[in-house]
């Protein structure tokens, strides 16, 4: 294996070098382009920073955007990509983790990262000003002389239980390790052009980022208004010959909500991998039933594991009320289940996710305390200490070696006497005709089941056909229609807004 992601990047820039890298709506560059850049910000960050400290990388989503992050890489730092569009309070506090050592930006994030380098008392740099300057070799070749696989390559922050959003840092080597995996396992090679959904400070956004370098393969950025517009991203995924997409669920599920494939089909998309949330069965159906010679992948796993540890290739048309299994974990990755009292899940019983392996993030930024807290020693080995994350979600091995999904501890319900799990409301509410997305929360206080959906299904109809498919206790009582579920940023439902509509 190589040492780190820069070797990645100088191999597919000797064997590719003319050819495209990463394009958005207004730019395109070339291996050999993106490592030209990434040397002459790394010189330029190197020069100029004398602190440790990670570097903030607050830009848009642009192909130099990817071209910045390297440059920090070369530099010696870490970097931590932050979306300037995110809400003030939230960047406060990311930054007030991060303690950046600068925040390298862009013309058009300028004015918003000079406030933020104000307030966390830092260098801010644009990357204009030093993409074009020379490369200090010298420099650079002492820098890496002293990398080792083992160190830290980016921080993703995530939504925290307190409020704060935590840093997860991750290194080189796990990084390599997941993309090595995926890359084989969805078959990308140097003839495959990506399609990113993602956005760039999103954990799932590395497969965009690094797939390229280790494969040669092209990627390109989506712009997110495309999502609401089926025909119009299928016109362009048409365009630009998308071969292969590691997309959201959710993302899929809109596209189906809003007429995907009723005008517009899809000529050259092969691959499809989806993850970030349960899909039902009737909206991968329809993807099936519309690319009958595509493979689909279900993917999942915690950014604390470097994006995602199992993978399950469909291999089948599914039913609308099919559970679609979570599969077999990546190489590298070891996933097994834990009872309450810290005893192993045997098949067919149900336990909470965890996961070791060298795959593990190195921890929480500078979190010391929640770092100890989420990555404990496996219990299950008692003649050394082995790392390992506890998911917080529920799963069951199945006797022919596949895991699946059974919802989160935390969204394990006891309503009228009874454990009721969320997602199992969600799924036959999501099997039914008229219903786009939907979720399912629950006010303790009240003893009541709220189910959120959208879709032009009656109410009516709806409780109607849940009554077909769940016992009296697991029907929602409060049932509201939505013209869209609310979403975070990295396109997943956001529980919290629902809640409050819950009077939560």
């Amino acid at each position: 294996m190589n040492k780190n992601v820069l070797s990645w990047l100088e191999e597919a820039a000797e064997r590719y070098p003319d050819k495209i890298a990463y394009s958005d709506s207004s730019d395109e560059i070339s291996f050999s382009e993106v490592l030209e850049k990434a040397k002459a910000i790394g010189s330029a960050l190197a020069e100029r920073i004398d602190s440790k400290e990670a570097v903030a990388v607050m830009m848009g989503r642009s192909v130099y955007t990817i071209a910045a992050m390297l440059g920090v890489v070369y530099s010696g730092h870490i970097y931590a990509p932050i979306d300037a569009s995110l809400p003030s309070e939230r960047i406060h506090n990311i930054l007030d983790t991060l303690k950046p050592s600068a925040i390298l930006t862009d013309e058009e994030s300028y004015d918003a990262a000079c406030v933020y380098g104000d307030i966390a008392k830092c260098d801010v740099i644009k990357r204009e000003d030093i993409q074009a300057g020379a490369c200090d070799d010298a420099r650079l070749d002492k820098i890496r002389s002293n990398m080792a696989e083992t160190d830290p390559l980016y921080i993703i922050f995530t939504s925290g239980s307190s409020g704060r959003p935590k840093g997860v840092l991750t290194s080189h080597h796990s990084l390599m390790c997941y993309i090595d995996a995926y890359s084989d396992m969805m078959g990308i090679t140097s003839d495959d052009v990506m399609g990113c959904q993602s956005p760039l400070d999103y954990i799932a956004a590395i497969r965009d980022i690094y797939v390229p370098l280790k494969t040669g393969a092209s990627d390109h950025l989506i712009p997110k208004e495309y999502f609401m517009q089926p025909d119009e991203l299928f016109g362009l995924l048409n365009k630009k010959k998308i071969t292969a997409i590691g997309w959201s669920a959710s993302a899929l599920t809109v596209l189906v909500q809003l007429g995907a494939f009723s005008d517009i089909g899809l000529d050259t998309l092969k691959k499809i991998c989806f993850s970030g949330s349960v899909i039902g069965g009737k909206v991968l159906r329809k993807w099936q039933d519309n690319l009958p010679d595509a493979d689909f992948v279900n993917q999942y796993g915690p950014t604390e594991a470097t994006a995602s540890c199992t993978y399950y290739r469909i291999d089948h048309p599914v039913e609308a009320d099919e559970m679609i299994p979570i599969g077999v974990p990546y190489e590298n990755y070891k996933v097994f289940l834990l009872k309450d009292d810290n005893t192993e899940a045997q098949i067919g019983e149900e336990g909470e996710i965890c996961v070791a392996g060298p795959i593990l993030a190195l921890g929480y930024y500078n979190d010391p305390e929640r770092t100890k807290s989420a990555f404990t020693i496996n219990p299950l080995v008692s003649a050394f200490e082995e790392r390992m994350y506890r998911t917080g979600d529920i799963g069951k091995y199945r006797s022919d070696g596949c895991l699946e999904f059974h919802g989160r501890k935390d969204r394990q319900v006891k309503h009228m006497g009874h454990r009721v799990e969320l997602d199992e409301i969600e799924v036959a509410a999501g099997s039914t005709d008229g219903v786009g997305e939907c979720a399912a929360v629950y006010n303790a206080d009240k003893e009541t089941l709220w189910l959120f959906y959208s879709g032009d299904a009656e109410k009516r109809e709806l409780v109607l056909k849940l009554r077909e498919k769940l016992p009296g206790f697991m029907i929602p009582r409060k049932i509201k229609q939505l013209d869209e579920l609310p979403k975070l940023p990295n396109g997943k439902t956001d529980f919290g807004s629902l809640k409050s509509l819950a009077g939560l």
